[in-house]
């Protein structure tokens, strides 16, 4: 997707951009302007750090994380049973608690007994624990960014949002699930022989990683893609004997443990068959390691390199969402076009700043938005905020 604009003043919409194909568009949206403030300290939002042991047996990793969290935990699972419950009857959760333990033995090994140890310690059902890891294979709305700074050196935003139609809070106007969420954000460093391999933002009792980091190495987020043959489609396929393909959480870790490299990394990437459509965000600590892996089901690529926009204004970001980059988002939940004119507006001089405001602009920033991150691979850096919309805020 090309097109034109020119920043002229920071306040003013009416000012800021001059669109050759998208300006009655935007003013239609809920974009009104570039968010700018100081990034808050991390420590502000006392997000815990846990290290995963991965020389302990499968089944005792996550002991300490989720005994700590078992109770916030269990109101996410008990708040997802009784409105499913209210919406579709009883009947959904007693098959919940039938037949997915059966899909959960079809899993390899490893991440079976993992999944086993979390149910011991929650007192949860090995069923509506899988429902919670499989949730986000085909329900979650992100924005990815990856950027080169004024001296060529790669960072990674990245806002995870989720919970649109999963609840909503009439007298604070949030989603529910979205809110549920947040106590259960953590910072998870995985450990062999003392020495973290690699780290993620997690949510607590959730195995699988949609935003990692590999220090001096690369960094990775995953998108939700848009497709009829989607994540649902997948699932299904599976349970009926297809087990050729790899769910995405779980394919996104063994991608950060594995691959040694930015190259390495891409490699996997571009060549696994997965469970949902999926966008892969894909940074390195070199200046031309930046991209975004656009995958199907069937295994259809393209790849999309930031060294690709040398010619035109956004030569040294991609911004992702859960739209093909080839195609116009549409009207009401286009934060492309937002996320651009923001980060042309703060440049590259200071890679945080300029990622936390985007990050926190409205529709980027909307009400399913759960955390914001940035990440630097070269150091291994990981930054995160939870985040908040005040109202007037955009649901998605």
């Amino acid at each position: 997707m090309n097109f034109t604009f020119s920043i002229k003043a920071q306040n003013d919409l009416e000012n800021i951009i001059s669109f050759e194909e998208y300006g009655s568009e935007i003013k239609q949206s809920p974009f009104k302007k570039c968010h700018n403030s100081s990034p808050p300290t991390t420590s502000y939002y006392h997000i815990p750090t846990y290290i995963i042991n991965l020389d302990l047996p499968p089944e005792e990793r996550w002991k300490e994380l989720v005994t700590d969290l078992k109770p916030q935990i269990r109101k996410f699972i008990e708040t997802i049973r009784n409105n499913t419950n209210k919406i579709y009857g009883t009947e959904i959760f007693q098959l919940i608690d039938s037949y997915l333990p059966l899909l959960t033995k079809t899993l390899p090994k490893e991440y079976y007994d993992e999944l086993n140890g979390i149910s011991e310690v929650t007192e949860l059902s090995m069923g509506e624990v899988t429902i919670y890891n499989v949730f986000y294979e085909f329900d979650s709305l992100c924005t990815s960014i990856v950027m080169k700074d004024s001296n060529d050196k790669m960072y990674h935003g990245r806002n995870l949002d989720f919970g649109l139609l999963l609840g909503w809070n009439v007298l604070n106007r949030t989603w529910l699930v979205t809110e549920l969420l947040k106590p259960l954000v953590v910072n998870v460093q995985f450990q062999r022989n003392d020495k973290t391999v690699y780290t993620s933002v997690h949510f607590a009792g959730y195995i699988g990683i949609l935003t990692g980091i590999k220090k001096n190495a690369f960094a990775l987020t995953v998108n939700e893609r848009f497709k009829l043959n989607g994540g649902y489609v997948g699932i299904i396929e599976w349970i009926l004997g297809r087990r050729d393909q790899k769910w995405n959480g779980i394919f996104t870790r063994e991608v950060l443990e594995f691959a040694q490299s930015y190259k390495d990394a891409q490699k996997m990437l571009l060549t696994s068959e997965l469970l949902a459509p999926v966008y892969f965000i894909l940074s390195g600590k070199k200046s031309s390691q930046g991209c975004v892996i656009t995958k199907g089901r069937n295994n259809n690529v393209d790849i999309w390199s930031i060294d690709s926009n040398k010619n035109s204004n956004s030569s040294w970001y991609l911004v992702q969402t859960n739209y093909d980059h080839w195609k116009k988002p549409p009207v009401i939940d286009d934060r492309v076009i937002p996320s651009m004119i923001c980060m042309e507006l703060f440049g590259r001089k200071d890679p945080i700043y300029t990622l936390f405001n985007v990050l926190s602009t409205i529709p980027i920033l909307n009400k399913e938005t759960v955390y914001s991150t940035v990440m630097e691979p070269a150091t291994g850096n990981l930054k995160i905020w939870l985040q908040n919309c005040p109202d007037p805020c955009w649901p998605w």
